[in-house]
């Protein structure tokens, strides 16, 4: 009856007509008039009996608003209530393998929205949950639980021995139990709020050793089944605002394009000797290009707001048959121009003869080609004439289309670089989920069919992707994955039940919730924008704040709903500056962080000391019913880093023409990658803890 409390004639009018007795039921009933006409002077809202079999239930009385009734809620249980919410694990449980990142981002999604229920842990009365909470705080070790640990000498150690303080074995899955007279001091309070320190596995690749960002993955819910057919467009968030930016901004660099697998063009190169001395591979050519500053365009020479930038656009797309086992050639080649015109477009036969013109995909057949004399050398000199230092190819995973060309060209952007996959390379996104997913289009409708792709479509298709990010700006879809976001699932299809919503939410019914982010940086350009309400903050006191301000709400409620929202999410950074862990590990992250972070100057065991109290502070701020979940992300992604980098440079170095192996400035061999996958290990192993207030 939160609308009577707001008036206190009305409320005056409910203590005469509740109270107990025959009598005052029928002093209701003689005189309805007057009751009816002095709610009706205050308030829109009106009292009335309820039904006689609800009467236990609901205390007798019901909210009339706008005509319709509404139950009033029932009392939040008290902690003793056999009703009472929890979230407890048992040792009979089988575990087959850690948790992650994923399992704790659904076990939010079964309290409060339609996710799966979770099997490592029991849910005890989903529907009294009121709020959810939950804080990474990247630089939280499992070793910083032992007993006696000396968090004066705790990071002494050279890079390469911190995997060997995992205290956890790949095998061992089961949670902790925290004994509080085992922690070091200022962890001690941990245990007053969580029974288990459970170890949470982070994503990541172990093919390819890559660690994933677990914000990524914790703020993307998967989609549901139903919703897998199909995809649904991407939309500009909330407050997003365009920024045209130059075509020349997303070039890919020197380094991407080693990277990537393109062709080595002499431009790329450092200049002196490498650059001098350089020579195509056997069949290759290179446009006459001599160094990278030759494509730069004077400033009066462009129009102003001219995202192409005195630039020529041309989108390339090729289309290859098998001449061999594992080999490809050429068969068409399409050149799109910036306005959408065709500037080529060219059947062209292979040296060798065709084995399988996989017409499926490049819809190319025997009739087509039978009558063609094009060769590749004719196109490599066309392009040659055509290419000049202002020229920029696009296209996606143009490595390919070059390598079939056998043509190198430094001026390069390519959609496969562009829009990331959420995984990582090597692996990419195809161009036609970047089409419906940005465009809204379907493309390569023929693909698997006679029909086969139309190179022309798809470089079209590649030429509106960059103009819309060119409209657009750099952080546009630059963190979208094949997912929903979380906040933007919770306002969607979350849940409501009868203790909470009253009997016309019995048994589930979608209403939404309401949710805050609570970052570092520019909280409102990431997937934290997608919350209810997003809280930017610089230090880790302004995150406490923002917590507890989302939880409480606005007195005015006219940022944060009153009561608070539903589903906070936050993160806590100062141990992962001091840690050492900051800009260490640049793997995809779904928040856009411009903030610069300063290392506390205080010891490792006082900036431990300041969490725990903050944490504290937290949770003695909870209402009842309320889940708070803490987890670290990842482990300690340093060596990780490092060896990462010196793989980048020996791939560098050893893809340039005329490098030799035992010249080159760093080494990878079988025992550095196999330090790297262990490494990788070490910085999946994160922790986590779960408790209810």
């Amino acid at each position: 009856m939160a609308t009577l409390a707001t008036n206190g004639n009305v409320n005056k009018s409910a203590e005469t007509v509740a109270a107990p007795g025959a009598a005052s039921e029928s002093a209701a009933t003689e005189n309805p008039p007057s009751l009816q006409t002095q709610v009706s002077s205050e308030s829109s809202t009106s009292l009335k009996r309820s039904a006689p079999n609800d009467a236990d239930e609901d205390d007798g009385w019901q909210t009339i608003e706008r005509g319709r009734p509404v139950k009033k809620h029932k009392k939040i249980p008290g902690q003793d209530s056999s009703r009472y919410p929890g979230i407890t694990f048992s040792q009979q449980a089988r575990l087959q393998a850690k948790i992650n990142v994923s399992s704790l981002r659904d076990l939010i999604l079964y309290i409060f929205a339609d996710g799966p229920a979770p099997q490592w842990v029991s849910v005890k009365h989903r529907p009294e949950f009121r709020k959810i909470v939950t804080i990474m705080v990247p630089g939280l070790e499992e070793a910083m639980f032992k007993e006696k640990v000396d968090f004066s000498t705790y990071n002494n150690i050279l890079p390469d021995e911190a995997p060997d303080r995992v205290v956890t074995s790949p095998d061992d899955y089961y949670p902790r139990a925290l004994n509080k007279e085992a922690l070091p001091p200022v962890l001690q309070p941990f245990a007053d709020m969580f029974p288990h320190l459970w170890p949470v596995r982070a994503p990541g690749d172990d093919k390819y050793a890559k660690l994933h960002s677990p914000i990524q993955a914790m703020l993307t819910a998967p989609l549901n089944k139903e919703k897998k057919f199909g995809f649904k467009p991407v939309t500009d968030p909330q407050g997003w605002k365009d920024e045209r930016t130059r075509i020349t901004e997303f070039l890919a660099s020197p380094e991407e394009l080693l990277e990537h697998g393109f062709p080595m063009h002499p431009a790329m190169l450092p200049a002196g000797g490498q650059r001098d001395e350089f020579k195509d591979p056997e069949g290759f050519v290179h446009t006459r290009i001599n160094k990278p500053e030759d494509g730069n365009v004077p400033e009066a020479e462009i129009e102003q707001g001219s995202v192409t930038a005195g630039r020529q656009i041309l989108a390339l797309d090729c289309e290859m048959c098998m001449t061999g086992e594992g080999e490809f050639s050429l068969t068409r080649i399409s050149l799109v121009s910036w306005d959408g015109e065709v500037a080529m477009d060219e059947l062209v036969k292979p040296d060798k003869p065709i084995i399988d013109y996989v017409t499926r995909f490049s819809g190319i057949t025997k009739e087509m080609l039978d009558p063609v004399t094009t060769t590749l050398a004719d196109i490599q000199n066309r392009l040659l004439d055509l290419l000049t230092p202002r020229t920029i190819l696009v296209g996606h995973s143009l490595d390919s289309d070059l390598k079939a060309l056998k043509l190198a060209h430094p001026f390069i952007v390519d959609t496969s670089i562009l829009f990331p996959h959420p995984r990582g390379a090597p692996l990419k996104q195809s161009l036609k989920y970047l089409a419906q997913k940005f465009l809204n289009r379907e493309i390569q409708k023929g693909d698997g069919t006679i029909h086969g792709h139309d190179s022309i479509e798809d470089a079209r298709t590649c030429l509106d992707l960059i103009k819309k990010k060119c409209e657009k700006g750099k952080s546009w879809a630059a963190s979208e994955v094949q997912g929903e976001n979380l906040f933007k699932r919770l306002a969607r299809a979350g849940t409501a039940y009868r203790a909470t919503a009253g009997p016309q939410a019995t048994g589930g019914l979608s209403v939404g919730k309401t949710s805050a982010a609570i970052d570092w940086g520019d909280a409102t350009r990431s997937a934290c924008n997608a919350a209810t309400v997003t809280i930017s903050c610089k230090s880790d006191a302004e995150v406490e704040a923002g917590i507890l301000r989302a939880i409480k709400g606005d007195p005015d409620g006219l940022v944060v709903p009153g009561g608070g929202v539903d589903f906070v999410w936050a993160r806590l950074r100062e141990l992962e500056a001091r840690q050492g862990w900051w800009n260490r590990n640049r793997s995809p992250d779904t928040t856009t962080d411009t903030t610069t972070p300063e290392v506390p100057s205080s010891t490792l065991e006082t900036t431990l000391e300041t969490l725990t109290t903050r944490l504290q502070r937290i949770h003695a701020a909870l209402p009842p019913c309320t889940a708070l979940l803490v987890l670290s992300g990842s482990g300690d992604p340093r060596e990780m880093a490092r060896l990462q980098a010196i793989q980048a440079q020996f791939r560098k170095e050893y893809n340039t023409p005329g490098s030799k192996w035992d010249q080159l400035s760093v080494q990878w061999t079988d025992k550095e990658d196999q330090a790297l996958r262990r490494a990788v290990r070490h910085a999946r192993s994160g922790i986590g803890f779960i408790g209810v207030k």
